[in-house]
């Protein structure tokens, strides 16, 4: 069973942060049968670094052109990254182009209508992206989150998304294979090598446990 200390070493986060989300964490594990050492850090290591160290449940579209360009430039044009980006004196790209940003790179797929990527932007600790992902999260978890995708923001049902992608993509499997599990979670290697510190800290807390 996994304890506060051990969610709080191996998240490497602060107590406040640990004590918020660990029921919530415990229960996910408890739910989805992620159990064991190894699962436990490499979820802890993935979740910490999608959800920014369990402090971010809703994808920020505050992109500078430069960030924009290198995350969706095959999405979005030179010259709409150059207009919709951080702008010099800028400290947050305004809703209004973080939602036109949104449309552009996620609208028209896995069941977006052209006008929906705002609306079925990445929320929950994994950053539950695209209707069709909402969807079936929703039905796993019983609830609509097609209807109410804000649902996600909430703490129990942002951490239980995350167990709901751990275990729809198998990824109790590949908790020795940090290269793999990120592919499936990033669908590349973005962030690999933080992903891999974390992984780190993780393991190193669980063994501080055993020993």
């Amino acid at each position: 069973m996994l304890t506060l200390d051990q969610f709080k070493r191996a998240a490497d986060i602060p107590l406040a942060l640990a004590v918020k989300w660990y029921p919530h964490v415990a229960t996910t594990f408890q739910e989805f049968g992620i159990d064991g050492p190894d699962a436990w850090s490499m979820f802890i290591a993935q979740i910490a670094h999608e959800s920014n160290g369990f402090s971010q449940v809703s994808e920020s579209f505050n992109y500078s052109i430069d960030g924009l360009r290198a995350t969706f430039g095959k999405r979005i044009t030179f010259s709409q990254s150059s207009r919709l980006g951080r702008q010099p004196g800028e400290r947050i790209v305004p809703l209004a182009r973080q939602m036109e940003i949104a449309n552009l790179v996620y609208g028209g797929r896995y069941g977006n209508d052209a006008a929906e990527g705002w609306e079925f932007r990445g929320r929950g600790l994994k950053q539950v992206t695209f209707k069709d992902n909402y969807r079936a999260c929703g039905a796993v978890l019983r609830i609509d989150l097609a209807a109410e995708p804000d649902l996600l923001l909430q703490d129990k049902w942002a951490a239980l998304s995350a167990g709901w992608f751990w275990s729809a993509n198998g990824l109790s499997q590949y908790a020795s294979d940090i290269v793999r599990a990120t592919k499936i979670i990033n669908g590349g290697a973005n962030g690999l090598s933080e992903r891999k510190e974390r992984l780190k800290i993780a393991r190193a807390a669980f063994q501080q446990t055993v020993a």
